[in-house]
């Protein structure tokens, strides 16, 4: 246990963080959020802000990218690899300073809150199954990687 957070409390704490960094990185507010994170990062690590913007950026770029080229899969796998990427980053800032875990609940409130400085983009995605009566696997997923139903083995 570190700083009063449990292994588990701590993932789904950076798992949070992460997926709230990830869709801000679409949205409006990004400026702002982006300042606020790079600051979070910047404390924990001792590291110089401007690198840690450039590689918000970047990780951004990706899934703008992704979006742009108009690949369902393409674009969920940017966001698969953007959200892991920071989910491990936000852990082990997690882990190192126990204070770090108020700061970023606090990020997130504000987030959820949709405060007036930052705004939180929401999406709404309706899924319809058509054509019959379903007999197998129906699976809603943003990625899954590989899979072969019926094999018995996914990747």
């Amino acid at each position: 246990m570190q700083g009063g957070l449990v292994e588990a409390e701590l993932v789904a704490l950076a798992s949070a963080g992460a997926t709230a960094l990830v869709q801000q990185m679409a949205g409006e507010a990004w400026e702002q959020v982006r300042g606020r994170v790079t600051a979070f990062f910047a404390r924990r690590s001792g590291g110089d802000p401007e690198v840690i913007g450039e590689e918000l950026d970047e990780a951004r770029g990706e899934l703008a990218a992704a979006a742009e080229s108009g690949d369902d899969d393409a674009t969920a796998e940017a966001r698969t690899g953007a959200h892991a990427e920071w989910k491990n980053r936000l852990r082990r800032a997690l882990r190192n300073d126990p204070e770090a875990a108020a700061e970023l609940r606090a990020l997130l409130d504000e987030l959820d809150q949709g405060s007036p400085t930052i705004t939180r983009q929401t999406v709404e995605t309706h899924n319809t199954i058509s054509g019959g009566v379903q007999h197998g696997m129906v699976i809603q997923a943003g990625s899954i990687g590989s899979l072969n139903p019926g094999s018995g083995q996914g990747g």
